[in-house]
């Protein structure tokens, strides 16, 4: 059995995380944003090809199959940013010859999203499946917050950067831009995970098991606790993905922002998020023992606190520039951190819960879950803005809308989450491992 991991090969990891998030940023927010404000393009149009680079994402549960027969999860780690930056830095170049021509620069585009994909599946999966093998159960609940800190680091980061250079706008700038966030990712990633995981596999046990990919599937998909925590996934990320496909052009049309103002408020929407995170993190720490039902509580808590705060953003759709928009962007960041990082800490320990062998399988059906639902989130909210702004002059109201069935979605991930997070003795080392024992 190889050692676990201590703290340096945590962060290490997360480093890994915060490069992923860098590029993926750039290529949901802004290259959106530039579609729809700068080119005039419908919003349906960025929201379809991020619902594709989200679709290539439904073959997690493959890719996590192939990193356990082969045991070793480095080589997916790579391949995968190798995949990540090269489809961000194409992404970026179809979406800057849109404004030239249409049809030439979607399908580049439709190269780079589905890169994009493939390279955020294999490498993303991988990350968590390494990370639940190799770390402590006692460390389990930090190291979950580590990791989401610094993906919401690199995020808010790049986005802050973006705010800065970009403006002011040129394809040329916005190219260039992205292809330096993606040379360095891939960079950072490469140095992160050297030698980290070591030449021997990690779970030789899986060699000896012959299931195939369906077998193991359906393997997993018998468990009881993997498919609700699936079900809460896909409802809660749901809620969560269309306000990451409209925030930014919902603030450069109603508030009238350049291309750099809304890359910095999708900048201060991620710092809000690492604040809430933290915050669960201390949280956690001040309970001690009774951490699994801090946990439970920050789960519960910031699925309705992200309902009000997109309650909040429906009425600024409807007030306009009178409204606190930066404070609520920042409240509803805090929000989604918390019920996130909480989540996080659960999946960390379910991905070891049920049979053994089986645990980038179990990781890529809560991906695949989460894929499904920014997919379908993306394509529905911006196609929903389309079709109110048809029928009702003014992109106002197709916003509030849009924010107020996402706040009654998230309204539903908290119920949900009170049946998902059942755990039988709160003085357990970490909600992980309470959860876990449910299923």
């Amino acid at each position: 059995m190889r050692p676990s991991l201590g703290w340096v090969g945590i962060v290490r990891l997360g480093l890994v995380q915060a490069a992923l998030g860098s590029v993926t940023v750039l290529t949901i927010s802004t290259l959106n944003r530039v579609m729809v404000v700068e080119w005039s393009l419908p919003a349906l149009l960025p929201g379809a090809l991020v619902a594709l680079h989200y679709a290539i994402q439904a073959l997690r549960p493959r890719l996590g199959h192939g990193s356990d027969m082969g045991g070793r999860r480095t080589p997916w780690i790579i391949g995968g940013m190798v995949a990540l930056a090269t489809g961000g830095l194409i992404a970026a170049l179809g979406t800057s010859m849109m404004g030239a021509s249409l049809l030439p620069g979607l399908l580049v585009s439709v190269i780079g999203f589905s890169l994009v994909g493939l390279g955020v599946g294999s490498a993303g999966t991988s990350l968590l499946v390494l990370m639940a093998a190799r770390v402590a159960a006692r460390r389990r609940a930090p190291a979950a917050t580590i990791l989401w800190l610094m993906m919401i680091a690199g995020i808010a980061v790049t986005a802050c950067c973006a705010g800065m250079l970009l403006d002011p706008f040129s394809p040329r700038r916005l190219v260039g831009f992205t292809a330096v966030v993606a040379c360095a990712a891939l960079v950072v990633s490469v140095l992160a995970v050297w030698r980290l995981e070591g030449n021997a596999p990690t779970i030789p046990v899986v060699r000896q098991d012959g299931a195939g990919f369906v077998v193991a599937m359906r393997q997993v998909w018998a468990e009881p606790q993997a498919r609700r925590f699936a079900a809460f996934v896909f409802v809660s990320m749901l809620a969560y993905s269309a306000q990451e496909m409209v925030l930014e052009p919902f603030a450069g049309a109603v508030f009238r922002m350049t291309p750099g103002g809304t890359a910095g408020l999708t900048g201060l929407f991620h710092a809000g998020v690492l604040g809430g995170m933290a915050g669960v993190a201390l949280c956690c720490a001040i309970a001690g023992e009774f951490r699994t039902r801090a946990m439970r509580v920050c789960t519960v808590g910031g699925c309705a606190a992200s309902a009000l705060g997109l309650t909040g953003l429906a009425g600024a759709a409807l007030a306009g520039p009178a409204w606190p928009l930066h404070t609520t962007v920042f409240l509803l960041g805090i929000a989604n951190g918390a019920f996130a990082v909480s989540a996080i800490g659960a999946m960390m320990g379910l991905a070891s819960a049920g049979r053994a062998s089986r645990e980038g399988v179990r990781v890529g059906l809560w991906g695949a879950a989460q894929a499904f639902a920014f997919a379908a989130g993306g394509l529905a909210g911006t196609g929903l803005i389309d079709a109110t702004s048809l029928m009702i002059a003014g992109p106002a109201v197709a916003y509030a809308t849009v924010f107020g069935v996402q706040a009654l979605v998230f309204a539903l991930a908290a119920r949900m989450a009170l049946g998902v997070f059942q755990p039988r003795d709160d003085r357990v080392g970490g909600p992980a491992l309470a959860v876990s024992q449910a299923g």
